[in-house]
This record gives structure tokens, C-alpha cells and sequence, in this order.
């Protein structure tokens, strides 16, 4: 018989880029997710749950309760990803309150400290880098099957499928008899990008004639589902399904599309408008699922607005902790719909989503604010381009033609009702423009995270182009680019450091010449000559100040400098 405790168990599972048409009960005409689908059949499912349509904002959400734009998080990379870390998350404070807390897959708000999983309050970690496997966080070469991974801060290689892989982990931490309850925050990277999935997983779309991209994708949904079946029943056979809460949910919409000339052919999208990083509904409209048994009612759904933020204030609830009273938290605790139906604080309510990259939020530029009732939209083709403060006339465009939604009756967001209700968009526009400047002004007040070097509790750092900042980094994403990386290849990081000597090893991308390459850190600059061909640099003891700054490491074969692909840096006194 396993321990049972007073406070419950918590288990969240979140996907990575499941869209809410993914899922079979939603109309989906190829996919079955019986087991994603019990958890609602059991408990609840709220069917106008809300995310931010990027990776990084909905985690700093979620483990927050704060808009994104506070924490310092406004996009996916380079920076814009860095949860500033004097944020409170909800692992620290179950952690702090008697809670065991893990995290198995996807973290994605920085890999170095002070930004890691484990400097945030979770006590387990196994984590891929990045924002996925086989980004530019590196190692080099990592694929779903057979990945490295992050364990507890130390790199390891693992047998396997990565969906497996963490999932297995997260019902080892899950079986632990220590009197504890738990905290699991089971963040599969899938359906991300890239589309790796075994064979035997979709083979049954290609069969049905699906796109090849559709059924590499179903094929990684039906492996979560498969994967959410085994954590539902380690909880039936440890006897502790009724003390334990379960949610599921994905942090974003499907990438089914980019840009209007990319799309997968026949991706079920449940009727909804837009894709990942749109502020349309398919890209922050999400499934959600949660029981409870015995404290919450099978009540099938529900169909008042959550928002993502809206987690953090319902745990604390569930687990009966008081909200820490120096923090400002902007969701709501769901727990009174879910055990009493109780909805008075949900019905007149307003969830802002903002979505851009580079790290300097602009207003207006690509928002929106949704209610129950209306949805005000400031659109944007290309997003990833909003990098340099758009000209007053570009503004005056964009306010000229904001649309507004009655989403209650047009759930398609097809039917732009602006014109004929300016009042209400004069009152949004309002209620919008005070918290951009109230969320921005915290943020700007903080500055961007910076990476520690020579810190005791991590002597070896790897800086990789995932992290860098600077100019050439933004450019990349400019009106009408390509996101490719390799387009802009200069960036450097922003470090806090300890005083000491270091060694610091360049791996370089191909060399098609000799050169020079290059270490700069505030007064330091030291050059060693590189050959053609050469893979690796290595300094050897490069004397480093204690301070904060901009650290630069690149080569020159002209007179464009470029970027190694990581660099090692080891404090070694």
C-alpha cells in the first residue's frame, strides 16, 4: 500500500505544440486519444482554455501565474527566453512546503545557471536543452531517439524514445515511497519540431493517405496518449488515483502553418483561425483536462474562459498554501468552478496575450485581448519580424485596422465586427494599452537574465548561439527574413562572473581558411591564430574579472567576425 498524504499529489502534463483540433473527441477524423480524453471523462474539461501561442511564454505562465512579459520572457530564443530569476515559482514554493517536485522533458526558460530547472525549486530533473532536441543548444547531433540529455545538470546519453524516455522517469519519481507527496511536471517535446516518431507509431496515418507531416505528427500524439495511459495507471496501481490531481494540456496551437504559403494539406484545426505564434485562436486554444477524484464532479465541460496563468493560484489552492503576499499574480484560482461551480470571479474577465521576438516588446504590434464575449486583434503576418520599433505611420496603420470578434457566436473569428462597434474598441484598446505599460515597466525595471559564470554551483558553463544576444542575432528575424540561424552568425552573451581563471574551449563551425579567433570579456581580449579546417580552440587560462558584461567569442577569416558553435567554459581555480 503506498503513503498516503493530507496534501494531494499533483500531476501536470503538458505537450509541446498540440493544437486543441489534435485530439479525437474534437472532431478529429484520424486521431483516438482515448487516454488524454479519460482524464476529462473523469473530471472536467474546460473547452476555452487559453495559452500564449510560443513555447517559453505559456511555461513562465504556468509555473508562474504572471504574464510573461514580467518574468523577462517574450519569445523562444536568443535571450527572449530568459526567465529573470526572481521569479517564485509554483516548484519553489511546493518545495518549500513539503512537496517533492520533478520535471521530465521540456523546460525552455534557460539552461544555465541561475536559470536551470533546479535553481527554480525542482528537486528532479531530466530536461532536453533548448527549446527542443537538435536546436542549436545543442550537443550537436541529438536526436528523439537515443537523446542527451540533462540530468540533475549532468549531461547523459539515453536508450530510447525521448517521449519514453522522460516518461519512464517521471513514474519512477512518481513511485517514490518517502511520505512525500509530489509535484511531476511531465512536459513531453511532443509534437514539436523536428517530426521524429518511430515507425510503427505512423504507419497508420500514411495508411489512411494523411500528409506525410500529419501522420509523423498524429503518429507523436498517439506515443503522448500512449504515454498519459501508462502515468493514469501507475497511479491506479500505487492506490493513490484519489489523491492525486491530474492536468493535461499543451503550452501552445499546432504548427501547421507559418505563413500563408505553409501548411500541412489536411490538418484538422476544429474550425479554429490561425497557427502556432498567432494570437488567433488555433494558436492559444488549447485542450485542457483535469480530475480529481472525489473532490472534483464529473461535470464533463465547462465552458468558462482559463487562461494559463490561472495554474499557479489553483495549486496553491489545491494543496492549501497561501499565496506568497509580495507577489503580484495575475490569474485566478480555478478550483471553485471545478469543486463548486463557482464563477463569479471568471465571467467579466480579460487575458492579454502579446507575441513577438527579439527582446523589446513594442505596443500594439501583434496582441490581443480576449474575453468570454469579444476578441480585440491587432494581426501580423509574420511576427517573428516585429525585432525594431515600428514608425508612427506603421502604428497608425495597425490601430486603423484592428479587428474585434464576437467569439461567443463566431467562434472561426470569421466576421471582423470593428467598424460597427468602435466603442468597444476604444474601451479594449483602453484596458489593453494600461497593461502593456504596466507589464513592460516591470519588466524593463529587471533587464534581461544574465548567464553566471564561474559560479560554484555550475564551474562548467556551455554558451551556445541558442543564447545568444546583439544586433546580428535580432536582424535574422527582420521583415521578410529567413529564420534560419546560420543567416546572421554574431552574437555574444550577457554573463555575471567570478573572478578566477578559466579555460575556454571554441567549437567551431567549418573553417574554409586560417584566421584568428577571439575572447573579449570587458577589459580582457586575448586572439589565438585558427587554421583551415581547425574544429576546436582552446584557451587554455584566461584570466576573467569579476563583473557583468557582454562576452564575445568568435573567429575572423575576413572581416566579418563568425560565432563558434558552443563554447566550454570551465572556471579552473
Amino acid at each position: 500500500m503506498y503513503a498516503q498524504h493530507k496534501k494531494p499529489n499533483i500531476i501536470i502534463m503538458m505537450t509541446d505544440d498540440q493544437g486543441y483540433g489534435d485530439i479525437g473527441a474534437h472532431g478529429n477524423p484520424y486521431l483516438k486519444t482515448p487516454h488524454m480524453e479519460s482524464i476529462g471523462e473523469q473530471g472536467i474539461e474546460m473547452t476555452h482554455f487559453f495559452t500564449y501561442p510560443n513555447c517559453s511564454a505559456s511555461r513562465a505562465a504556468l509555473l508562474t501565474g504572471r504574464y510573461p512579459y514580467r518574468t523577462g520572457v517574450t519569445a523562444v530564443t536568443q535571450v527572449d527566453h530568459f526567465m529573470n530569476t526572481d521569479e517564485t515559482t509554483i516548484a519553489e514554493i511546493l518545495s518549500d512546503n513539503g512537496y517533492r517536485t520533478g520535471i521530465f522533458g521540456k523546460w525552455h526558460l534557460g539552461d544555465n545557471i541561475p536559470m536551470r530547472p533546479t535553481d527554480q525549486g525542482f528537486q528532479e530533473a531530466l530536461v532536453h536543452r533548448g527549446g527542443g532536441i537538435g536546436q542549436a543548444a545543442g550537443p550537436a547531433g541529438n536526436t528523439y531517439f537515443n537523446p542527451v540529455l540533462e540530468h540533475n545538470n549532468v549531461s547523459q546519453k539515453y536508450d530510447g524514445y525521448c517521449d519514453d524516455i522522460f516518461t519512464e522517469a517521471a513514474l519512477d519519481f512518481i513511485s517514490k515511497r518517502d511520505g512525500k507527496p509530489f509535484f511531476t511536471y511531465l512536459a513531453t517535446n511532443l509534437p514539436h519540431f523536428p517530426l521524429q516518431v518511430p515507425e510503427s507509431r505512423a504507419e497508420p496515418f500514411r495508411r489512411m493517405g494523411l500528409h506525410e507531416d500529419n501522420a509523423l505528427t498524429y503518429g507523436m500524439i498517439d506515443n503522448i496518449d500512449y504515454n498519459v495511459g501508462r502515468v493514469l495507471d501507475k497511479l491506479k496501481a500505487l492506490d493513490i488515483e484519489d489523491n492525486t490531481i491530474v492536468i493535461f494540456l499543451s503550452d501552445n496551437g499546432p504548427r501547421h502553418r507559418r505563413t500563408k504559403n505553409d501548411s500541412y494539406p489536411g490538418r484538422w484545426v476544429a474550425n479554429l483561425r490561425g497557427t502556432k505564434t498567432s494570437v488567433y485562436d488555433a494558436g492559444i486554444r488549447v485542450p485542457f483536462y483535469v480530475k480529481w477524484p472525489g473532490k472534483i464532479k464529473d461535470q464533463k465541460e465547462l465552458f468558462n474562459m482559463g487562461a494559463i496563468i490561472d495554474l499557479f493560484p489553483t495549486l496553491l489552492d489545491v494543496a492549501n498554501i497561501n499565496p506568497p503576499k509580495d507577489i503580484h499574480i495575475d490569474g485566478q484560482s480555478l478550483l471553485p468552478l471545478w469543486t463548486k461551480n463557482e464563477s463569479d470571479n471568471l465571467k467579466n474577465r480579460d487575458f492579454f496575450i502579446q507575441m513577438h521576438y527579439g527582446p523589446t516588446p513594442f505596443k500594439y504590434m501583434h496582441f490581443t485581448l480576449r474575453t468570454p464575449k469579444y476578441k480585440l486583434v491587432s494581426p501580423h503576418n509574420f511576427p517573428h519580424g516585429i525585432v525594431h520599433q515600428p514608425t508612427d505611420f506603421e502604428l497608425l496603420n495597425v490601430l486603423k485596422n484592428l479587428e474585434l470578434y464576437d467569439v461567443e457566436n463566431d467562434p472561426s473569428e470569421r466576421i471582423n465586427i470593428a467598424k460597427d462597434s468602435p466603442e468597444i474598441v476604444e474601451v479594449m484598446l483602453a484596458r489593453y494599452e494600461d497593461w502593456f505599460d504596466e507589464v513592460t515597466e516591470e519588466r524593463s525595471a529587471k533587464g534581461i537574465q544574465r548567464i553566471y559564470l564561474g559560479s560554484k554551483s555550475q564551474s562548467h558553463v556551455v554558451l551556445s548561439r541558442f543564447d545568444w544576444g546583439g544586433p546580428r542575432v535580432i536582424s535574422r528575424f527582420d521583415y521578410g527574413g529567413s529564420l534560419v540561424v546560420e543567416d546572421n552568425q554574431l552574437g555574444y552573451w550577457q554573463v555575471k562572473t567570478e573572478k578566477g581563471l578559466y579555460q575556454i574551449v571554441l567549437d567551431l563551425p567549418e573553417i574554409e581558411s586560417d584566421g584568428v579567433s577571439h575572447i573579449k570579456y570587458n577589459n580582457v581580449h586575448v586572439k589565438m591564430p585558427v587554421k583551415k579546417n581547425q574544429k576546436q580552440v582552446i584557451f587554455e587560462k584566461v584570466e576573467i574579472p569579476s563583473g557583468t558584461g557582454n562576452f564575445h567569442a568568435y573567429f575572423k577569416i575576413n572581416r566579418l567576425p563568425v560565432g563558434p558553435l558552443f563554447v566550454d567554459v570551465v572556471k579552473i581555480n
